[in-house]
């Protein structure tokens, strides 16, 4: 009979090997998609729809039919579908309230009623920011932060959610230089640090990639409502 020991070292080396793949495409994923957003500059839509597809959700796939590893699969189980959509709303909402009452004190504006819900254009970016969250949180949670899970079961839940985050912040920062300057690049970089880090919390505890979708979508709403 085989010793609890060995047996324990069995499992960890068949672990290790199916994900022997993770970093090396994780590194192929961040180069490519580092060079379409240098080399090229599609409208929005493009990148959400098409350009995530390729980047972050082809990945993925192939990860996965490669591995077999139905875990990633799972944080979108239908089961999850109801407690992910209350709870994106609820989440995504403190995110929207905080943002919102640190927008109007940086601004010094008054709050105004405006019917968001009746404009097209609102629907239109609204659906634009669930593709978005939906191929971010496939990605950099549902992917990279379940395989961190198995990979590393020694990690502390601190260790993990801050690894994951760093990823996430990673991809990120490059297009936040492009965008911004100054000490708009700190403030930009310091709220996607929390972001990532209140998302992986999150996941890590719930695995509901539904909760994660809603939260960032309403998030993104807010931010382009107040024009960050």
């Amino acid at each position: 009979m085989p010793s609890t020991k060995s047996s324990t070292q069995q499992k960890t080396a068949k672990v290790l090997s199916r994900h022997i793949l993770f970093f090396p495409l994780l590194t192929l994923v961040l180069i490519l998609w580092l060079l379409y957003r240098s080399l090229f500059n599609f409208p929005v839509w493009f990148d959400e729809t098409i350009g995530k597809a390729v980047f972050f959700g082809l990945p993925v796939w192939v990860y996965v039919t490669i591995t077999g590893y139905d875990k990633i699969i799972e944080t979108f189980s239908s089961y999850k579908l109801r407690e992910g959509l209350l709870m994106g709303i609820a989440i995504g909402g403190i995110y929207g309230f905080v943002m919102s009452i640190v927008s109007l004190v940086q601004s010094g504006a008054t709050v105004q009623a405006v019917m968001l819900f009746d404009s097209a254009a609102f629907w239109r970016e609204f659906s634009l920011a669930l593709l978005t969250s939906f191929w971010e949180t496939l990605l950099f949670f549902s992917f990279v932060m379940v395989v961190l899970m198995e990979k590393y079961k020694q990690w502390s839940m601190l260790k993990t959610v801050l690894f994951t985050a760093a990823i996430f912040l990673v991809f990120h920062v490059p297009n936040t230089f492009l965008r911004f300057d100054g000490a708009q690049v700190v403030s930009q970089i310091f709220i996607l640090a929390l972001f990532a880090v209140g998302q992986a919390l999150l996941f890590y505890d719930r695995k509901n990639a539904f909760a994660l979708i809603l939260s960032q979508a309403i998030w993104g709403m807010v931010l382009l409502v107040h024009a960050w």
